[in-house]
């Protein structure tokens, strides 16, 4: 069965079944940043990544993995990102290996897998835990109490506009290049900075 065969029968069952869809959560009790750009992390060549400049961007942030029937969408994203870059989006993927242990890679591996495979130029941040609890990303944490979900599998998709505050998420079935994601992205794009 060809790679396209099973993103297309995983994107059905996706549809039939809400897999992928994301998982509502009750908002963390303290979850720490105002804004998207209050945060840091690091970047998989393990320098250190202030998000705050991002600021003023719209970001489209995607907890990624190499060896998901999803894994497909890299290329959808590198399209997005090159598309509207020069706009003001920035596509940031964040490796997550809490679904099926489909990215077990070292940052080393999952780097070269994205740029051999993929040739993903989009800035790619170390892996991180999505799901609640003990261990989760604070940016995680932060996005799912904007908008009351998190990935309930890999390629779950959040739009974050121009002030660093969370607009929608997308399920892993949600093309990147698909009207609905795109359509997202434009208005975020299209609302004026708050000064």
């Amino acid at each position: 069965m060809t790679k396209k065969m099973i993103a297309s029968a995983l994107g059905v069952v996706s549809l039939l079944t809400g897999f992928g869809a994301g998982q509502a959560v009750a908002p963390p009790a303290a979850a720490k940043g105002t804004s998207l750009y209050s945060f840091k992390t690091t970047a998989l060549d393990g320098t250190a990544v202030d998000l705050d400049m991002y600021k003023g961007k719209v970001v489209l942030v995607v907890n990624v993995a190499s060896r998901c029937g999803y894994t497909p969408q890299y290329a959808e994203l590198e399209t997005v990102w090159k598309e509207f870059k020069d706009k003001g989006l920035v596509v940031i993927g964040f490796p997550c290996n809490d679904f099926g242990g489909q990215e077990p890679g070292s940052a080393s591996e999952i780097r070269d897998f994205c740029s051999k495979t993929y040739s993903v130029t989009f800035p790619m941040m170390s892996k991180v835990q999505t799901k609640a609890g003990e261990g989760q990303s604070e940016i995680y944490a932060f996005l799912s109490a904007g908008t009351g979900k998190l990935p309930s599998w890999n390629f779950g998709k959040y739009v974050v506009g121009k002030d660093g505050k969370p607009v929608a998420f997308y399920g892993s079935g949600v093309k990147p290049t698909g009207e609905e994601l795109r359509k997202a992205i434009e208005q975020a794009l299209a609302v004026k900075p708050v000064s």
